[in-house]
């Protein structure tokens, strides 16, 4: 059953984030790719702070290589799952995802391609009960036709369509959150531009 159009409200006791094969192979190919693996850190370096699980796959990593070094996995021993499938949504991640935190409501989703990867793991997460919420600055294709359609049809279905500082604002929601300081740090400096505003045929 797909879930319930609520608020939307992101909490980060019942929330998790997805990095979607932010791989070195792909970063000559896609639109933007540069600051959109930097959004996606920030995101990875706040749900870190709040101890929101994170949990990323590679495509193919054999022959598409691995996560370009700005997405800090290493640093936090995350480890990603191999995949070939347009999903995310596969038995090994999801397996981790219930053991790090059974009751998880929503996912924070990142990572290319927006028409391929990012919107079958939408529809399967949709399916399986979860909201989601896409921050717009953190998913990218190769070209913005194929990014902008699938962003206002992953919205037609239900999902949020966010932005990367909205996401690590909302995991405090108060700036007197113990925790709050440490997203301060990260959100300082506005997040780059990644070109959605340019052209806008479809008010997304």
């Amino acid at each position: 059953m797909a879930a319930l159009r609520g608020l939307g409200r992101i909490n980060a006791k019942t929330s998790a984030v997805f990095l979607c094969d932010m791989q070195e192979k792909f970063r000559p190919m896609i639109s933007h790719f540069d600051q959109v693996a930097h959004n996606s850190n920030r995101i990875l370096n706040a749900a870190k702070i709040f101890e929101v699980p994170v949990l990323a796959t590679e495509q193919y990593p054999k022959g598409l290589g691995h996560t370009v070094p700005e997405i800090e996995l290493a640093k936090f021993d995350i480890k990603p799952h191999e995949k070939t499938c347009f999903s995310m949504v596969i038995p090994d991640l999801m397996a981790e995802l219930n053991a790090a935190q059974p009751d998880t409501k929503s996912i924070v989703l990142c990572g290319i391609e927006t028409h391929a990867c990012i919107h079958h793991t939408t529809l399967d997460l949709l399916e399986k009960g979860y909201q989601v919420h896409i921050p717009v600055d953190c998913a990218s294709s190769r070209t913005e036709t194929d990014r902008r359609f699938a962003l206002a049809r992953l919205r037609d279905v239900g999902a949020y369509l966010t932005t990367s500082e909205c996401i690590i604002l909302g995991l405090a929601a108060d700036s007197a959150h113990p925790k709050f300081k440490g997203l301060q740090k990260l959100v300082m400096k506005s997040a780059p531009d990644t070109g959605l505003l340019n052209f806008n045929p479809l008010n997304v």
